[in-house]
């Protein structure tokens, strides 16, 4: 194993390669937040046929990082094995998260088909991009305090990206869309896809790969394969990662029909109320004229502007927790901090079934303290899994980076693609109907155990796994230390 550079990064570096997940992450977060009701509410297909879509669509995309994983691994050029694959997905990433939310006027199935095809087009190339960016990581740097300070420089672009997504999108897509949702949610798309074209460009000029495998070093794809399943700690974390991405697809999908459905106009209407949301608009109003806010002054408009500042304190809660990860991993070490705050953080999920139809401050003050919780642990998971990496190495005397991320992102794909399904057939199962005025008691019911039970049961059942996970703080330092000496 050698090294070409210190392992200590720059502050340059850092932000350089964080922006790739800001890039990422524009996408990502909308298809975590918004899939669903983009597909059931904007683009009209029955939430069935949005559930097969996104199960589907998600395995088979799922199943190519195991494919990418060796591809990335035995990639050789100038530029290193991970970081060309940014370079090369830059552009068509951009185009086919474009495809994906538009809206051409097909049959019910025809639509259903344009919803299949760029939806797998999209996690396909997700997969080639954000596998080999998401293993890059691995291999900037082996020292472990570094790589959780660049996961905390990373985390800090992830919630950029999901506080525009979540706090912006909507307002944006409705304002810039007049009212036409669908044609909002394209130019809004536009402008992400441009975006992040030029942050992963930047990734790709600001980074270094440091870390690589001995020129003699030829493992066939066999034996790393046998390498993950004798690997218990990457067996965890596979595990976990999926359970992680089954509750953020659950919680985040949700959280729109809650504000929409669940929580009364009236209530959210007094909240806006309260907090001076009229004199807000009144301030954008003259700055940007009327017309580009008119929406947000219509009666059924309020659980749109709610959600959107619920979700604003919720991203900015995490952001300050994710602040916290580092220092508190140093001291505690990645593996205790992970499982209590995942903890805590499902208990604040659970308690959310308590809220009547009237409660939108206490929603909104779950939803910061949630956030604040959850956002402590939101770097530790990428971390753990370059630690995972080194503990193969470690363990094997081979270094597999891209196959050990790919395995941890195909757990991500199956999450989020689990999390979207079960989400929409659920909703079918208790009645949920796009067009009604009012729904079901049993729909209403069902979509409050959607953000809350549901999601914060999946997130203790991951926080359980931890007890079996032996890389503790300990075995951290004894990996380090030794990967050091045989990579001198």
């Amino acid at each position: 194993m050698s090294t070409t550079a210190p392992h200590k990064l720059t502050v340059g570096e850092k932000i350089g390669y964080s922006l790739g997940d800001l890039a990422a992450n524009l996408i990502f977060q909308t298809l975590m937040a918004f899939l669903a009701f983009f597909y059931t509410d904007i683009y009209k297909i029955p939430a069935s046929s949005a559930s097969l879509v996104m199960l589907v669509g998600g395995i088979v995309g799922a199943v190519f990082n195991l494919v990418m994983g060796a591809i990335a691994d035995r990639t050789n050029t100038r530029w290193g094995k991970f970081r060309p694959w940014i370079l090369w997905t830059s552009v068509p990433f951009g185009v086919i998260a474009l495809l994906a939310f538009s809206t051409p006027d097909f049959s019910e199935s025809g639509k259903v088909i344009y919803a299949f095809i760029t939806y797998l087009l999209l996690v396909v190339i997700y997969s080639a991009n954000n596998l080999p960016y998401s293993a890059l990581s691995g291999v900037m740097t082996g020292d472990m305090k570094e790589r959780n300070s660049l996961s905390s420089y990373r985390f800090v672009s992830v919630m950029v990206a999901q506080f525009i997504i979540q706090v912006l999108l909507l307002p944006l897509a409705i304002s810039i869309g007049k009212g036409d949702k669908a044609a909002g949610f394209e130019k809004v798309m536009l402008v992400f896809s441009i975006v992040g074209v030029i942050c992963f460009l930047i990734t790709f000029f600001t980074t270094k790969e440091r870390i690589t495998p001995p020129k003699e070093q030829k493992t066939p794809l066999r034996q790393d394969l046998t390498d993950l399943v004798k690997n218990r700690p990457w067996l965890i974390m596979l595990t976990l990662t999926v359970l992680v991405f089954i509750t953020l697809a659950l919680k985040g999908g949700m959280n729109i029909y809650f504000f929409k459905y669940y929580l009364s106009e009236a209530s959210q209407t007094a909240f806006l109320q309260q907090i001076g949301f009229g004199g807000f608009l009144d301030s954008l109003s003259n700055t940007f004229g009327e017309a580009a806010f008119m929406e947000f002054r219509k009666a059924d408009s309020a659980p749109y502007a709610t959600s959107s500042i619920a979700n604003a304190a919720s991203t900015i809660a995490m952001i300050l927790g994710i602040f916290l990860s580092k220092p508190l991993a140093d001291k505690y070490g990645k593996r205790n901090v992970f499982g209590w705050f995942l903890t805590l953080s499902a208990l604040c999920l659970m308690a959310i079934v308590t809220l009547s139809t009237a409660s939108v401050w206490g929603m909104v003050v779950l939803l910061a303290i949630h956030g604040f919780i959850y956002g402590i642990t939101i770097p530790l998971l990428w971390a753990m899994i370059a630690d995972v990496a080194d503990f193969s190495e470690w363990k094997n005397n081979r270094r597999a980076t891209a196959i050990i991320f790919s395995a941890m992102i195909f757990g991500l794909k199956v999450g989020l693609s689990l999390g979207g399904a079960i989400s929409a057939w659920l909703l079918s199962i208790f009645g949920y109907n796009a067009d009604a005025v009012q729904q079901t008691p049993e729909a209403l019911n069902g979509i409050k155990m959607l953000v809350s039970v549901i999601p914060g049961a999946v997130f203790i059942a991951g926080a359980c796994l931890l007890f079996f996970y032996k890389i503790d703080k300990k075995t951290e330092i004894q990996i380090e230390a030794e990967l050091k000496l045989r990579r001198a």
